[in-house]
């Protein structure tokens, strides 16, 4: 049995920082595990242009604690009207690396994103010509598809003409949630991937909603069936370079969530690592859990894999129910909970 696991430092390939206090407050969280991490653009307002995205860089440097080596990798957020020529100079200058495409009110923030995938042809035309990395939320927002079917039927509505029309654009079908998404993934050419939460690693639908409504367990896309848990677990511990680790960690102060109307999303970075190696163990795929969390996805992006190691070890780790967080408190994933790694730095 192995105790001990040392592994190249990972990155975080999904999460959301937001803004100002709160942003200053989950930062460190990330950077203690993470040499990098792709940043989500969906703040408000969101983050279009170049210059906005390395002010926005700049700010979440400022919130990394003294002495701590972290890279946030930035995402231009698309919309009907965005400009492809920043977008190349802002990869070109190193700003951006990646582009994201949210469909329209698809999820926290989403409001100003892309109305009909067939007007941003021409941008995805542009980045597939620059090398630009598209990141995309794969779920309808069609009132007559239900929430459960919505990613889904993106893959058959917009996700498979665009892989088909744009062949050597590079694709991160993110926070994949189905067997349907795994099996596009996996029939797929080389340059389509996909990022997968801790999140829907553990759960299935249950979770949000047996025993009464579990807000803290509410993310979107939501948790499916469990035959979908599975299929994820299967592709996530496979060894396929195709899927790599991206948390989605999504921070809301714990009122917010525990609202009339609460928020889409679960913090998972205080104890990310802790929770996906939870699963590899479970399975009996220690072995496998470098490359999913270190070694795939700097190998999809053309990036180096980070040089120096981390430390994980097996042990009861009572897992906080609740964390301050600018004045306020937030409620971390497994909070409450006892898993059995540590992570030791």
């Amino acid at each position: 049995m192995t105790d001990i696991l040392t592994i190249r430092r990972p990155d975080d390939w999904h999460l959301h920082f937001r803004d100002g206090d709160i942003m200053r407050g989950v930062v460190p969280y990330t950077a203690r595990q993470f040499a990098r991490a792709i940043v989500m653009p969906n703040l408000t307002p969101p983050v279009t242009t170049a210059s906005m995205a390395a002010e926005y860089r700049e700010r979440i440097l400022a919130a990394v604690p003294e002495g701590v080596n972290f890279t946030p990798l930035m995402t231009c957020y698309l919309t009907d009207t965005t400009d492809a020529d920043d977008l190349a100079r802002g990869a070109a200058d190193g700003v951006f690396t990646a582009a994201k495409l949210y469909p329209a009110n698809a999820t926290t923030n989403s409001a100003h994103g892309v109305s009909d995938v067939s007007k941003i042809y021409p941008v995805f035309e542009r980045m597939e010509a620059e090398g630009i990395v598209l990141c995309v939320h794969g779920e309808v927002t069609s009132a007559d598809i239900d929430v459960f079917d919505r990613e889904a039927e993106f893959i058959e509505r917009h996700l498979r003409d665009i892989v088909a029309s744009f062949p050597k654009l590079k694709v991160v079908f993110e926070h994949i949630t189905t067997s349907d998404a795994v099996d596009f993934v996996l029939e797929s050419g080389p340059n389509v991937a996909a990022t997968i939460t801790p999140q829907h690693l553990h759960i299935n639908r249950n979770a949000m909603l047996v025993g009464g409504i579990q807000p803290h367990n509410y993310c979107l896309p939501v948790a499916k069936r469990e035959s979908h848990r599975l299929a994820l677990r299967r592709a996530a511990v496979s060894g396929n370079a195709k899927f790599f680790l991206g948390t989605d960690s999504a921070p809301h102060l714990r009122g917010d969530k525990e609202s009339a109307c609460g928020c889409a999303g679960i913090f998972g970075a205080p104890y990310a690592l802790e929770s996906y190696l939870t699963v590899f163990d479970e399975e009996g795929a220690i072995d496998k859990f470098e490359c999913f969390a270190s070694l795939h996805g700097p190998a999809f992006y053309g990036l180096p894999v980070n040089d120096d190691t981390v430390v994980l070890e097996r042990a009861e780790v009572e897992v906080p129910q609740s964390l301050p967080l600018a004045g306020n408190e937030i409620v971390p994933w497994h909070g409450g909970q006892t898993i059995g790694w540590r992570f030791v730095g």
